[in-house]
């Protein structure tokens, strides 16, 4: 198994990213693709039109989200991972840590990239305009 730690900035508060990630319309908004988050203790997530499912296993207001995770591509019969998200205020904004661990042997360095590519990425341009605006 193998697991990833990333950690990111943004310049909006930590309530905004935890509403934002548990609320379909957001989280689908921040990410481009359809998702649906029942945002609650043992409520079920799916992201990227299906592509990733979980459930919420622990939350702790603006500051915390862990949840089981995986995708399409988890070998058949393998456990979830469990991803964690910490959200820390910090001067001009929030740090936010992400914990990745139990990933399916092989896939990890796939993962870090597709949470950059896929999540912080986008997550920037949602909550802090891409720069282009007129």
């Amino acid at each position: 198994m193998e697991k990833i730690r990333l950690e990111t900035q943004f310049s909006v508060s930590p309530q905004s990213i935890y509403e934002a990630w548990l609320d379909s319309e957001e989280h689908s908004a921040f990410t481009g693709a359809t998702a649906k988050v029942e945002g609650r203790v043992g409520g079920e997530m799916t992201a990227w039109d299906g592509y990733i499912s979980g459930v919420i296993l622990d939350l702790e207001p603006y500051g915390r989200i862990e949840q089981s995770w995986r995708t399409t591509e988890f070998p058949e019969g393998s456990e979830d991972s469990r991803l964690e998200i910490l959200l820390d205020e910090v001067e001009g904004g929030t740090r936010l840590m992400l914990l990745h661990s139990d990933i399916p042997d092989g896939q990890g360095e796939m993962y870090a990239e597709g949470w950059e590519d896929y999540y912080f990425r986008p997550m920037r341009a949602y909550f802090e305009g891409s720069g282009d605006q007129d």
